[in-house]
């Protein structure tokens, strides 16, 4: 009984450590596919790059995607709610692209984190779930951080700043869509779905000012969306294996990566003012995870 006992508590261990593994490994590869499109954005439109990072995803996770589930998958009864959580996918894409252009990465990454806020403060009137004032008071503490990091003065970049809020902010419509659709439609179309709508959409903003890459800048443009989808392939067998409340935190790795690549690449060192708002947010945030984690029951 007691061997018995133990191997399912053991194999959802492995299960845990290779869904925690498997979500740092995609946190990483976003990083270096964030560098990639900070590096490019220099000499390349934002349309185009939010194009290469798409037609190359598609491929790689829609191929992956309907291998796993057939053409089944794809078929949907709410595409209008499709169009939307699209709509809202490529305008989050769109405005974290330009703000890689302007910002150090990692202050791009702070701004990223005011999307769970995001979330909990639309899922009542979007969704009717209930938020309680425990989490009322972290999303306000959260965007304080972001006020903090975004601090007034008068050499800020301070357009940059608001269009990274902004990509926060769809994002956080992006994964409100996606609850309300996961109830209904299955991973692959709501996936392939999006993807498919950032490439054509990308791809038809970028023929007015294409630039035509060279072999080694057309190399990184792959390199980018191969990095984006192999990502994306991790980061959805993650949250298969291991509970939402277990891998999420270790999205703050990011962080890490962020600022140790924008040193290293960029020679960027974030501010005092960047760290402390960091700081704010990141605890805002995995305190609105561990009182999710209560009202849920574990």
């Amino acid at each position: 009984m007691t061997q018995a006992a133990a191997l399912p508590a053991a194999a959802a261990s492995d299960d845990t450590r290779r869904a925690i593994g498997c979500f740092v490994l995609a946190i990483f590869l976003f990083a270096g596919m964030d560098t990639l499109i900070k590096y490019l954005s220099s000499g390349y439109p934002v349309a185009q790059l939010m194009f290469a990072r798409s037609v190359v995803a598609v491929v790689l996770v829609g191929g992956i995607s309907v291998a796993r589930s057939g053409w089944g998958g794809m078929r949907t009864r709410r595409p209008v709610a499709h169009v939307f959580r699209s709509l809202a996918g490529l305008l989050s894409m769109g405005c974290f692209f330009y703000a890689f252009k302007h910002l150090p990465l990692a202050e791009v990454y702070v701004l990223s984190f005011a999307g769970p806020l995001f979330i909990t403060a639309l899922s009542m009137p979007l969704l009717g779930e209930p938020v309680g004032w425990r989490r009322w008071a972290a999303v306000l503490v959260g965007f304080g951080g972001v006020v903090v990091m975004a601090r007034p003065e008068a050499d800020a970049p301070l357009l940059p700043i608001l269009v990274g809020v902004a990509a926060a902010f769809f994002y956080a419509l992006a994964m409100i869509a996606v609850r309300g659709l996961s109830r209904t439609e299955s991973n692959t179309a709501i996936v392939v779905y999006l993807l498919l709508t950032t490439t054509v959409v990308s791809g038809v903003a970028a023929i007015p000012d294409w630039v035509q890459p060279g072999g080694f800048d057309l190399g990184l443009m792959l390199l980018v969306g191969t990095l984006g989808g192999a990502a994306q392939v991790l980061m959805t067998q993650a949250f298969r294996l291991g509970r939402a409340a277990v891998v999420a935190p270790f999205e703050y790795t990011g962080m890490i990566w962020a600022t140790l690549l924008g040193f290293l690449v960029f020679g960027d060192v974030p501010t005092p003012t960047v760290l402390a708002g960091a700081g704010i947010i990141i605890a805002s945030g995995l305190y609105i995870l561990y009182r999710e984690t209560l009202r849920r029951g574990g």
